[in-house]
């Protein structure tokens, strides 16, 4: 809307609106003949205030749309100064797109460039506040702007609903017994430009909370800004974020995780998991074997296969196949060798979760094979999962651990795969011609120390899985690689630093086995179990049989197929209950780390897995609700047949190994933050 003053016939102004696209029409231009005279006024005189009329203040809640699609002319050329960056770098600038960036663009140039005054206040979402692709835009609002005043006001319904302290957290927006409002967190923000201009150097920032953060706007709306308002320094090096930044003094003295392993690779991306992915290696042969069928046409293996053969950007379905039937099919197991060629290899689909895969060398049946990444995956090698950022307010470990290839989601913003030993590919064919995964500095430091490139890895798992770490780090995180504070960096000449490494890569060991389902470890899932483990996630019926027949089943409502072939969550069926007086004694001390209460979690009606406690149940790893999610992949349709009896004591297994992940959260680095 665009606001003026027409004069009427006695001359005296009336207040008038005009309906206007605000993005436009903002410079002098060649305009196009309208059919109807009315319309044409009505935009002259929309115009005449964007071009003349001195603005002062700009209030608005533009609209939110991440999928608006690449902006044109004029309002394309709106956004060049927010990616034109001078200090600051810059990300993926795609989310620059949003509507509503546009419209702070506008709103920045009328109250900067032409009245060189006024006020911008807008409620719009909160994204911009910290993402990397808006660290341009956030640049120049410090150089454009006097005062910089943010009231976030948070209730993203995508990252739970909750408060820190668990309360509900809904948006500004819902109207209650009406509307929830929108999912995505909103914030206010106010820009003041004044006449006598001088660069803002820090912001005003403040977290509204819960259910009354509408009351408490209008309690506060006079108070003085300086007794509302945190003063907050936003930092270069982590894009200048809008926003509380956790972050160590240390920070910026630590090596990047690249800066310890040069050599990293992104997870495979089928595009076709249900084609090429399967649970049992026997059903996906019976399909890859159909699929090279030259008895079975494209339409037939369309009809039993469809994702197979649904041709997308880069894959022409039946041109693939018809290369692939010229070539013929692999059926080796390729998995322990250096081997590129093609075949059935294990995979590390999910956490915890390791499935097999249909591995094509020469064709786009893969979206994304990773050519690069296979050879490197041998018997005796171990790889870690990271990503340069997090997702905002995430508190789980990134960190999976497996000796397999890896999917692109094993966490859930797109892994990165770091190795601890890289084939020399001039000595390939062979298991004994490798180097490890070190940069020359990093190299240097474990010399000094006497230590080696596995040391030095699960340092890396110890540090990365440390919530202390991660809780004084999460800003960081949240914008950065991992950066990895170690001792007597990057000479290793203090002292006891060897010690204190060693010490740490201990510790990293035993989390790396806890996290590798294939890896077995006493005393959790081999040998004599310890009584607060046995304790854990018992397979039981509700008459207390043994487990038989359909009670291994799972039809709980835990997974289905969502559009275009998905696996989504289910509710399932979930029983909360307080400890029973054997579970509390055979817990014991591990109680507290475990939570106040425990779950029966069903497959069925009669079978279900007994005491999984509160905290076992709820941990995630990467994005993903461990448990609940590798359920979600089991429900009988989905799988297609029930649970055997490996994969209901995998259930088990992996439920104990959380609770002693846990129940030993201190990662001895306490010497790194003091």
């Amino acid at each position: 809307q665009a606001l003026d003053a027409p004069l009427a016939a006695d001359g005296a102004e009336r207040p008038g609106v005009f309906l206007t696209n605000a993005l436009t029409g903002w410079e002098p231009r060649k305009k196009k003949e309208l059919p109807f005279p009315e319309l044409e006024e009505e935009r002259d005189r929309a115009e005449r205030v964007k071009q003349v009329t001195p603005v002062l203040v700009i209030l608005g809640n533009p609209p939110y749309n991440g999928f608006a699609g690449v902006a044109m002319d004029e309002e394309d050329k709106l956004l060049d100064a927010y990616r034109n960056a001078k200090q600051v770098q810059m990300a993926d600038s795609r989310a620059l797109h949003d509507l509503y960036v546009r419209f702070f663009r506008a709103a920045e140039r009328r109250i900067t460039e032409k009245t060189g005054q006024g006020v911008v206040c807008f409620i719009s979402n909160y994204s911009w506040l910290d993402g990397l692709s808006f660290a341009g835009m956030r640049e120049r609002y410090l150089e454009a702007f006097d005062a910089i005043r943010i009231d976030c006001l948070n209730g993203d319904t995508r990252k739970g609903g909750k408060t820190p302290d668990g309360q509900p957290d809904e948006s500004i927006f819902t109207v209650q017994g009406t509307s929830p409002g929108i999912q995505v967190g909103t914030a206010i923000a106010t820009l003041v430009r004044r006449p006598d201009h001088e660069p803002a150097g820090e912001i005003g920032f403040r977290h509204l909370w819960g259910v009354q953060k509408r009351e408490e706007l209008t309690a506060t709306a006079e108070t003085e800004p300086n007794r509302l308002y945190e003063r907050i320094k936003p930092i270069l090096p982590l894009g200048l974020p809008f926003a509380q930044t956790a972050v160590s003094p240390d920070w910026f003295d630590w090596p990047a995780l690249p800066d310890l392993f040069p050599k990293y690779f992104c997870g495979v991306n089928t595009n076709r998991d249900a084609f090429l992915v399967d649970t049992d290696i026997d059903r996906l042969q019976e399909r890859i074997a159909e699929y090279f069928d030259p008895g079975l046409s494209h339409h037939q293996i369309a009809r039993r296969h469809p994702t197979a053969m649904k041709s997308r950007p880069r894959f022409d379905a039946e041109m693939v196949r018809d290369t692939l039937l010229r070539k013929g099919m692999a059926l080796a197991d390729t998995a322990d060798g250096a081997s590129g060629e093609s075949g059935f290899i294990r995979c590390t689909h999910r956490p915890f979760d390791n499935r097999w895969l249909y591995w094509e060398a020469d064709t786009k049946l893969l979206n994304e094979k990773r050519a690069d990444y296979k050879p490197h995956v041998f018997r005796g090698n171990t790889w870690l999962s990271a990503a340069p950022r997090v997702r905002k307010g995430a508190a789980e470990p990134q960190v999976a651990i497996t000796s397999h290839m890896a999917s692109l989601h094993l966490i859930e913003w797109g892994s990165n795969m770091f190795p601890a030993w890289l084939r020399d590919l001039e000595i390939s064919g062979t298991d004994t011609g490798v180097v490890p995964n070190l940069s020359p500095a990093a190299r240097r430091y474990v010399d000094r120390l006497g230590a080696t490139v596995v040391d030095l890895f699960h340092h890396v798992v110890a540090v990365l899985h440390d919530s202390g770490y991660r809780k004084a780090n999460a800003g960081a995180l949240s914008v950065d690689w991992p950066r990895i504070p170690l001792p007597g960096w990057p000479d290793g000449t203090a002292e006891g630093a060897a010690a204190a490494l060693a010490e740490s890569a201990v510790r990293g060991r035993e989390l790396a086995r806890l996290l590798d389902p294939d890896a077995p470890v006493d005393g959790v899932t081999t040998g004599t179990l310890r009584p607060e483990i046995a304790a854990i996630a018992r397979p039981a019926t509700v008459d207390g049989r043994n487990m038989a027949g359909d009670d291994f089943a799972l039809t709980a409502g835990w997974g289905y197929y969502g559009s275009g072939g998905a696996v989504m969550p289910g509710q399932g069926r979930l029983v909360e209950r307080p400890f029973t007086a054997d579970e509390r004694a055979a817990l014991g001390d591990a109680r507290p780390a475990l939570g106040d209460a425990t779950f029966d979690v069903h497959l069925n009606d009669r079978a279900y897995w007994a005491n999984v406690p509160a905290a076992v149940w709820s941990y995630r790893l990467g994005g993903y609700q461990v448990l609940k999610k590798w359920l979600s992949y089991r429900e009988r349709p989905v799988l297609g047949r029930p649970l055997d009896p490996d994969e209901v004591q995998h259930f088990t297994d992996t439920a104990r190994r959380i609770a002693a992940i846990l129940r030993s959260r201190g990662t001895g680095v306490e010497w790194i933050r003091s």
